[in-house]
């Protein structure tokens, strides 16, 4: 059978992307030499965030998902970040392709969070393979890719803070309920609010909970995305 290996190479933020998209680059070698004529590649992608340091503002951020630092020896656990495919084309020996992998901005997301939580340095990732080749010199024959493939890699913060400026320069989001959306829409149009970022001042001064004013706010430049 043919052994596979792999490696990643590096990542990037695709900025021609519809949506949040991190496309990362594996170098994939097939052992012997006899062609493989395509490789149906499946990819899941953990967090390891036991295999780095945590400063206090980190740690203070990242204490919903994993409780306070004295728990972490037994709270720390991976966390599932993406589940992707793709279709190699032939080659023999060697080649790279890209891995793309859709983000999301969704802080009810555990990887989401963690990222957001995170104010520089590399995350810890952890890339698993498995899959179908078809391989052959006189023919096709079909090989699985065994589920002991694995690939770590540290991607660095920055690129995922590029990644997210790209599409949410300057903002936040939440998913609400649908309820408390019509709350919300009637509560702006009780007041003839301009904006979801006025709404959610004006929420705030009766709260007593006065916001930070902002200049030139993106916010409110980007309704599409910022509701709520």
């Amino acid at each position: 059978m043919t052994e596979f290996s792999f490696a990643c190479t590096g990542v990037r933020a695709d900025r021609y992307a519809a949506g949040p998209t991190l496309v990362f680059r594996l170098r994939i070698t097939a052992t012997g030499d006899e062609p493989v004529h395509a490789l149906a590649l499946r990819c899941q992608i953990r967090i390891e965030p036991a295999r780095r340091g945590y400063e206090a503002a980190e740690a203070g951020a990242l204490a919903d998902l994993f409780g306070e630092r004295s728990r972490w020896g037994s709270t720390l656990h991976p966390v599932q970040f993406a589940q992707v495919s793709v279709m190699v084309p032939a080659f023999t020996g060697e080649t790279e392709t890209d891995l793309v992998v859709p983000c999301t901005y969704d802080m009810d997301i555990a990887a989401t969070r963690y990222f957001a939580a995170l104010t520089g340095g590399e995350v810890p990732l952890l890339m698993l393979f498995s899959g179908t080749a078809f391989t052959g010199a006189g023919g096709f024959r079909v090989e699985p890719v065994p589920w002991d493939r694995e690939a770590a890699f540290r991607m660095p913060v920055a690129i995922w803070r590029e990644m997210v400026e790209q599409h949410f320069p300057g903002c936040g989001w939440i998913r609400l309920p649908r309820d408390t959306m019509d709350a919300l829409l009637a509560f702006r149009s009780r007041r003839a609010l301009p904006s979801w970022e006025a709404t959610v001042r004006a929420l705030l001064d009766e709260a007593g909970t006065a916001a930070p004013p902002r200049q030139g706010s993106a916010l409110t430049r980007i309704t599409g995305r910022t509701a709520p």
